[in-house]
């Protein structure tokens, strides 16, 4: 394993896509990136070449047996169908978050891969800002009365992004690293069409029947930004610890990680804890959706 090396493809480059781009190009010195070596990447919209980097199609990054693993930068929506395609090409997969949007399509994905022996790797960079750590060490050993978190931000287009409680949820993976598995008790969601505007709210359990809140709003102009408020028997924390910027980018810090898998070096347990999460941070998703888009029950 020592000098294997994985030939990899970025698929989609948006905001992420380059970013991946340009961290494959310049992986950290003596870090598991260095066994990534991108041989192109693919996109709808012709680019010719990025840097070094140049363009080829899908069907060549699928079929190339120099290329071993692909990237997933698309949007939310073709997520899916891309993670299959180059599954059933024999690939390993690293794919932004959300990987799907049902949970049902999530764990097919994920039995594909593991009939395969790939590895499937759903980026969370969520859980690797400095601020994160900071704040889970915070929350640490404490026992949780009730708590809050809210985010806000600019309007996303849902054809592409999928229901609030996928494109957002980043968010409900901090809940559950946080304070462990979740039961939805309600979640509604209010939209005003006209003002391009919406907030869902969905209200938890945690397995000590403690409630915690979550709230994803966005509209025009909304500023992007997380507010918490958890109190503790000890007492509330409503603002984020102090937390040094982090020497390595976020991206790199994934791929850093995908890189450790790929090269054996990540523990099934931690694996397998981290499947769980996923998977279950998915199902809740959709539990979410479906509370959000019942039709309101009459009372007669």
């Amino acid at each position: 394993q020592i000098n294997k090396m994985f030939g990899t493809v970025v698929v989609g480059v948006g905001i992420a896509g380059l970013a991946r781009i340009r961290d494959l190009m310049n992986p950290m010195p003596s870090s598991p990136s260095e066994h990534l070596k991108l041989l192109g990447f693919v996109s709808r919209r012709s680019f010719g070449n990025i840097n070094e980097a140049k363009q080829i199609s899908l069907e060549d990054a699928l079929r190339s047996k120099e290329i071993q693993a692909a990237f997933i930068s698309t949007e939310n929506k073709s997520h899916e169908e891309t993670i299959r395609m180059f599954l059933e090409a024999g690939k390993h997969v690293l794919v932004e978050y959300p990987m799907a949007l049902s949970a049902k399509a999530a764990h097919e994905l994920w039995e594909m891969a593991e009939q395969k022996d790939k590895v499937l790797h759903v980026e969370h960079i969520e859980l690797l800002t400095e601020e994160y750590k900071q704040l889970k060490k915070e929350v640490a050993g404490k026992d949780l009365v009730k708590g809050t978190l809210h985010f806000t931000g600019s309007v996303l287009d849902e054809n592409k992004t999928g229901f609030p409680a996928f494109s957002g949820i980043a968010r409900l993976t901090w809940l559950i690293d946080l304070f462990g598995d979740l039961t939805v008790t309600s979640a509604t969601r209010e939209k005003q069409k006209d003002k391009n505007y919406s907030r869902m709210t969905v209200h938890f359990q945690t397995a000590n029947k403690k409630p915690l809140t979550w709230i994803e709003e966005r509209g025009p102009g909304m500023r992007r930004e997380k507010k918490i408020n958890f109190c503790f028997t000890s007492g509330c924390l409503e603002n984020f610890p102090q937390a040094p910027r982090s020497a390595v980018g976020l991206f790199m810090q994934d791929q850093n990680l995908f890189a450790k898998k790929l090269l054996g070096q990540v523990s099934k347990e931690e694996l397998a804890a981290e499947k769980w999460r996923i998977l279950r941070c998915l199902e809740l998703a959709e539990v979410i959706q479906q509370h959000c888009e019942q039709p309101e029950k009459i009372c007669s």
